[in-house]
């Protein structure tokens, strides 16, 4: 795990400044996070605590999250508990990936009562526990752990707190040469085991850097093996001690990217520098999470969506070979025609027969395929048939091409949006799906229905120049934001003959700043993000028409001006951006 006991310190160390600030908010966007709005000195800052099995962390962070219009009910707890409250104390427990936070708080009578949030940032045992501080007890937890989980401990409200099984393993930070050296020394396992078996806290990562740096010219020729190693582990944990942190990331050998708290030599010069480690955890961790926990629930969808692409395909290629054969039914007309001007030269049986064209200008021979279970007059009349056939399916061949054509389209459309698609945002694609008819509505009849009059979400940038940038991120936004929310006047986007995001500027006047960032969120977020040169064509939202019977989010245009684009995901997340609903 890239977030380790150094980790944990730094962060813990870069939170210092919001000892008795004040807790304003707090939201459970999801079954894993906990996000706190706080007040202090050092201004308003969003802290995230997340016991996400895949991506645990504590960071502060600027994104935006949309949270449920009714709060879980842990989520009501700590309201109950923590907010309006002071931020005591921010502690790790010794080089643990475990925070204490200690919050001090009046109740409605006015008494002063204090709990502490413990998070175990422990990879899939994560959990935030809410604990009165004054008898030790449990008030409740994020995950529950049952006697049926675990034998060890419990986590549910009313049980005593205990801490984590301890792992026996020594304090790197307390560590000194005479007993480093010896128990190495009388170690059989290789350096990175070692290190990472005999000290709490060190990642493998780390462990990998500190034999790297004891590997380097800069330690003394001289040293034996066990020495050098002391010499590079306790230059790394001088580091962590005196707080001397400088976050990085880059990629280590394997091509995977990584990051630390403090500089790794074993990433060499190639790699990127932050200001704090929340800053290097925002960067590293992005959007991992949400893609992740949206990958889990857009499975189903993809299915359906490839397979309704698949059978369109493969109807549209039938459909090419109908109008292929369509194509030849004037033949089929003039073989009809000669055949009846043949009559005298066929007999039943026959297979062929040759003819004089004499639609043709040099009255040429032509050869005839004949049914040879069939009179000459009714081989004619076969042929007429056909023709008569072939003509008329012309009309509905070409009509069921652009039916199928539309098909094919409209699932590119909604396989690109999936792919940059949040949580919220695949609720709207599923919903659209049922509206449309392609998906049968399961939910009961209880649940409460969004009304079709109710606004979508809405994802909205701000632009170098303070103007307000609607991006739509499915067919439902596209609909609302291009539709219904945009002026006339206002200046709409979209990737020229590639499926993306309908993309608003909300004002008259801007300037060529804003259009160009406007134009980079059209690109990014279509189906050309990975390319470059991306053609974007804008227009005022009055040139651009929803045609009579249409796919949701297809429109028509005209008036527009094409700018090309190189997406820039850097420009992208500079952008401030909301979710608004």
């Amino acid at each position: 795990m890239a977030l380790d006991g150094i980790v944990t310190r730094a962060i813990v160390q870069q939170l210092q400044p919001y000892k008795g600030a004040r807790i304003n908010k707090i939201y459970q966007p999801n079954n894993h996070d906990i996000l706190f709005n706080i007040r202090s000195r050092e201004g308003n800052a969003k802290l995230l605590l997340s016991v996400n099995p895949t991506y645990p962390r504590v960071q502060l962070t600027e994104r935006s999250f949309l949270n449920p219009q009714v709060a879980p009910m842990f989520c009501m707890l700590m309201r109950k508990h923590c907010e309006s409250g002071t931020i005591e104390e921010i502690e790790q427990i010794g080089m643990e990936r475990i925070i204490h936070i200690t919050i001090r708080q009046r109740d409605e009578l006015g008494d002063v009562s204090l709990k502490k949030i413990i998070i175990e940032l422990m990879g899939r045992h994560s959990n935030i526990i809410l604990m009165d501080s004054v008898t030790g007890t449990i008030l409740d937890g994020i995950h529950h752990v049952t006697p049926a989980i675990s034998s060890y401990r419990i986590v549910m409200p009313g049980v005593a707190y205990t801490s984590p099984p301890e792992q026996n393993k020594l304090n790197p930070l307390e560590s000194n040469k005479e007993s480093f050296i010896t128990a190495y020394t009388e170690s059989e396992q290789e350096p990175i085991s070692w290190i990472v078996d005999s000290f709490s806290g060190l990642s493998p990562l780390i462990a990998q850097d500190i034999v790297f740096r004891a590997d380097k010219e800069e330690v003394a020729e001289q040293y034996n093996a066990p020495l050098k190693l002391w010499h590079a582990f306790s230059r790394v944990m001088e580091l962590v001690k005196n707080h001397e942190y400088k976050p990085v990331m880059g990629a280590n050998a394997k091509g995977k990217m990584v990051f630390s708290a403090i500089p790794l030599a074993l990433l060499g010069d190639e790699f990127k520098t932050y200001d704090s480690i929340s800053d290097c955890m925002e960067d590293y961790y992005g959007e991992k999470a949400e893609r992740d926990t949206v990958k889990q629930k857009v499975s189903d969808l993809l299915r359906f969506l490839h397979n309704e692409r698949s059978k369109n395909t493969k109807k549209l290629d039938h459909l090419n070979e109908d109008l292929t054969d369509a194509g030849d039914a004037d033949q089929y007309r003039i073989w009809g025609e000669l055949i009846f001007a043949s009559l005298h030269m066929i007999k039943r049986g026959d297979k062929s027969v040759e003819v004089s064209n004499f639609y043709d200008e040099e009255q040429a021979l032509i050869t005839v395929p004949l049914d040879p279970l069939l009179g000459p007059s009714d081989n004619a009349q076969r042929y007429f048939k056909k023709y008569t056939k072939y003509k008329n399916s012309l009309v509905v061949i070409g009509e069921q091409l652009d039916k199928t054509r539309e098909e094919i389209r409209y699932m590119d459309e909604l396989l690109q949006q999936l792919s940059f698609a949040a949580m919220n945002d695949i609720e709207e694609i599923r919903e659209e799906l049922i509206q449309q008819g392609y998906l049968r509505d399961r939910s009961k009849k209880t649940n409460k229905k969004k009304k079709k009059s109710d606004k979508p979400t809405l994802h909205v940038f701000t632009s170098s120049e303070g103007i307000d940038i609607y991006v739509g991120k499915n067919n439902l936004q596209n609909e609302y934001v291009t539709n219904k929310l945009a002026g006339p006047n206002d200046t709409w986007l979209h990737t020229k003959d590639i499926p993306g995001s309908h993309v608003v500027i909300r004002s008259t006047e801007f300037g060529e700043a804003t259009l160009e960032e406007a134009a980079q969120l059209a690109a990014y977020f279509s189906q050309a993000k990975e390319s470059s040169s991306v053609p974007v064509d804008s227009t005022l939202i009055r040139h651009v028409r929803k045609p009579s019977g249409s796919k949701p989010g297809f429109v028509i245009y005209d008036h527009q001006k094409t700018l090309f684009i190189t997406p820039d995901e850097e420009l992208i997340k500079r952008l401030p951006s909301v979710i608004k609903n």
